[in-house]
Formats: C-alpha cells, structure tokens, sequence
C-alpha cells in the first residue's frame, strides 16, 4: 500500500491568501448571480463581513438566495478567518477537505490492507502525524531510465512547469492541481514495475526452499549471511514471529527440510532469551502467536506482571524491540561458536561483573585509549550503569 501526499503549499499557503477573494467573484461569475450589493474586500473582520452578508440576504429575494449562491456568501466570511480560528472551530473550506479526503480512512480498512494487521499500524506511529503519507521510496534517474511510462510522465511533466510558470489567475491554479496529480501518478508507476516482496508469499513454500547460510566477518567484526532468511537480521526475526503459526504448522513433521530445523532453532532462541531474562516479554510472544489481540494482551500482562503498556508499546515490542534482542543474541552465539572453534579468538575479564567475555564490540565498547581498544567493563553491566 502506498498512500503518496505532495507536500505542495500553493493550496493552503499563496492560493488561499492571494487569491481567495477572486475565487469568490469567479462563482459569482460562473453563476450568473446578480447581488443586491457587491461584497466589499476591503472589510477583514469575520464580524463585518458577517454584517455586510446579513445586509444582502435581506435585500434579496428568496427565489435569487439559492444554495450555491448562499455557500458563496459563507465562504466570503470564512476566508477573513485565520488559520487557527478555522481549525478550533472545525470549519472544513475547499482546500482543507483536499488534505482530509486523502488522510481520512477507517482503522480496520488500513489494517485489513497491512500485511501485519493491527501491529502495521502501530509500528507506523510516531510523534508526525503525518508519517504513514510520506512515501519512503524515492524516483530516482536510474528509475527513470529504465522505466518507459516514468520517463514519458517526467516528460510531460516538465512541460506542464513550464506552462504554469508563465501562466496566472484560475490556470496557473488549475495547472498547479495538475502537476501534484502527475507527481502523485510517479511512484503508483514506479510500484507497478517494482512490486515489493511480500514474506507471506513465502510462508506455503518455505519448506522448499533452501535455507542454507553462510556468515562472515567484517574488518570492523560485524556479521553478514548470504541466506534468504537469518536470524542476525532482526527484520528477519520479525517476519518470522508474525507468520510464526502458519510456518509452524507447514513444516510440522518435514524433518527433511531447513524450514523444519529454521522454526527448532527459533524457538530455542526465544526460550534462551526470553525466558529467564525478560519474562514479560516471553509471555507477550506467547499471546501473539496464540492469535491474541494488543488490547487483551495488555489485561493479561496486567495481571500476570501488574505492568500495563500501552498497545501501541505493545506492538512496538512485537514488531522492534523483541526481533532485536533475539538477533542481538543469535549474533553473540554465532561469535562465541565461531572464535571457540574456528579461529582463536581473544577473551577479557570484565572488571565490574567479573565475567571472560570475548574482546569484541559486541560485548565491550570500543575506547581507543586503552591497551586492547576496549573497555575495561562490558557492554552488559555499562548498560546496568547508565539505567541506574
């Protein structure tokens, strides 16, 4: 799903400042309407204004006071209203229902639409509200390139921009309406050549596929797989949670097949941990695999732990937090299997917790002071610290 939204200002900005009085005279125009007296724009008071259009009301007759003509008299006291004025008292003008008409939209219709249901909403929130409508792609020159209907849409585009720099009044305008709808019409192009991949396409056919991995290590001791699904990914690791049960029952008995070992190993990874170190977070799995909704989840971890998070920090913790501390761990066991027995790796004690932990940055900061580039403390009890 892709909802774009030009942040182009003419409509709410120059449009609506410069231009609204001569919008009213063009419907008076386009109407074929004959006031009792012409309505005076010189007056900026909505109290004036408002005097002046109970004077026209009552020197016309009834059959000349038609809907149209008394919609034209309203938008005469509207627009000497600022902006502020407009939004607390909810009065929704032409250009202010041009940007609710493209937000408004039911919560089960948006969810019904996300691969994720429910959680795809609440992952998307954040302090903009406008975050959801900012497309996160952008068109770039190789798009264009290789796109035939992108590069003849830029085209005309660009033919457009030049008739509306030379254009004025009502055209330029209406040319201007025209290019956000163009520049809209690129990314629905875009996403019509280069559908994104969805993982639920995956879900019939994972037990054939073959998961096979190879992980390497980086000059600065990060981890990189080649395989088409890993647990170091947490992107990965969240996929996998939200289709948990549907993997689960279609590569129940296939000992045969990676995608059999993939979900053992899995959950011998949530249990190592979860279990023991973030017990609230355990049993919030648990709910959401059971097919649990966020509000419930919320009354039974009330009970169980007396914490109540919000559901959207609900599926935050679904969707981010949770996917994170499970390929955080994943990557610390690959480490220490790896410098145990592939190559010998070097160990440091930590001098607060007094655990031997692998050298690596992984478990202790880097600090380019010291003898061995890091910390004397790890990373684990730094963290204790800086919560305390």
């Amino acid at each position: 799903m892709t909802i774009v939204k030009e942040k182009d200002s003419f409509l709410e900005n120059e449009y609506q400042e410069k231009n609204e009085d001569e919008l009213i005279e063009e419907k008076i125009a386009e109407e074929n309407i004959k006031p009792s007296r012409k309505l005076d724009y010189s007056l900026q008071s909505p109290k004036e204004r408002s005097n002046l259009v109970e004077k026209i009301i009552n020197e016309t007759p009834p059959e000349q006071l038609t809907n149209r003509y008394l919609e034209i008299l309203s938008d005469y006291i509207i627009f000497a209203m600022d902006k502020e004025e407009k939004k607390q008292k909810n009065i929704l003008t032409d250009n202010r229902m041009i940007t609710v008409n493209k937000r408004e939209t039911s919560f089960q219709g948006l969810s019904d639409q996300l691969e994720s249901g429910e959680d795809g909403i609440y992952n998307m929130i954040a302090n903009d509200k406008n975050i959801i409508f900012t497309p996160k792609i952008s068109i770039t020159q190789e798009d264009i390139d290789n796109i035939p209907a992108l590069k003849e849409l830029r085209e005309a585009i660009e033919m457009v921009e030049k008739q509306e720099k030379i254009a004025t009044g009502k055209k330029k305008f209406l040319l201007k309406k025209q290019l956000i709808e163009m520049r809209q019409d690129q990314y629905v192009i875009k996403n019509s050549y280069r559908q994104p991949m969805c993982f639920s396409n995956a879900v019939k056919s994972l037990s054939q596929i073959d998961l096979n991995e190879k992980i390497t290590i980086t000059e600065d001791g990060e981890l990189k797989s080649n395989a088409i699904i890993t647990f170091i990914n947490p992107k990965h690791v969240s996929a996998l949670l939200c289709h948990y049960s549907k993997l689960k029952q279609d590569t129940w008995g296939k000992f045969w097949s990676d995608s059999y070992f993939l979900m053992e190993d899995l959950d011998s990874l949530i249990e190592k941990t979860l279990k023991e170190k973030y017990p609230l977070y355990y049993d919030l799995v648990i709910y959401k695999i059971d097919g649990k909704q966020n509000i419930e989840i919320q009354q039974l971890l009330y009970e169980k732990h007396g914490i109540k998070h919000s559901v959207e920090y609900i599926s935050s913790l679904w969707r981010n937090k949770i996917p994170k501390l499970l390929a955080n761990q994943a990557q610390e066991d690959y480490l220490i299997w790896y410098y145990t027995t592939q190559e010998r790796g070097k160990w440091k004690r930590c001098s607060r917790c007094g655990e031997i932990k692998l050298a690596h940055n992984k478990f202790f900061s880097k600090n380019k002071t010291s003898r061995d580039n890091f910390y004397s403390i790890c990373k684990c009890c730094r963290n204790k610290k800086n919560k305390k």
